[in-house]
């Protein structure tokens, strides 16, 4: 996952059930929804359930743009699926955010899949503005939380986008 070119940030973020990966998402999503960003999901769990619940008692204004993203587990992360979602990237000024959520090894398969993608269609998606947030559930792993950490620009938490250092004191 070394592919940061200045088209592509890295952000990831941490939590600890379906509930609070999407108390967190919820608020980042309706606001990149009102800057016009197109929004793709890669996930190894069905959250479409706890969105409908939430986003109806947030009452928020983009409730349906955020019910017709695709919520439900990802059929497969093979380059193939990877692919067709890349495909869907917009080409015209508008920010593309990508979600994947899952363990650590979901999101390194999906993170290779996608930099093989970019990789290979270099020249076709170079201009693109990509987000790509990989949201770690954090009961599935025992590693090192410094290799993630390195291998992302920023995290995201429930108070939205931040400096990595702003949230983990000590971290350079």
């Amino acid at each position: 996952m070394n592919l940061l070119d200045n088209n592509v940030e890295r952000l990831c973020s941490f939590y600890v059930s379906d509930w609070h990966l999407v108390t967190m998402l919820l608020p980042y999503i309706n606001k990149e929804i009102n800057e016009k960003a197109n929004i793709i999901t890669i996930l190894e769990n069905d959250i479409e359930e706890n969105i409908k619940i939430l986003t109806k008692k947030l009452n928020l204004k983009n409730e349906e743009k955020i019910f017709n993203l695709n919520w439900k587990k990802t059929n497969g992360i093979k380059y193939k699926e990877i692919e067709n979602k890349m495909k869907k990237l917009e080409k015209d000024e508008v920010l593309n955010v990508i979600f994947i959520n899952g363990n650590k090894s979901y999101i390194d398969l999906t993170n290779k899949n996608i930099d093989k993608f970019l990789k290979e269609n270099k020249e076709k998606y170079k201009k693109i503005n990509i987000k790509i947030i990989d949201c770690y559930e954090v009961g599935e792993f025992n590693i090192n939380m410094r290799e993630i950490l390195d291998k992302h620009n920023k995290i995201l938490n429930t108070s939205g986008e931040k400096e990595i250092c702003e949230v983990f004191e000590g971290y350079a």
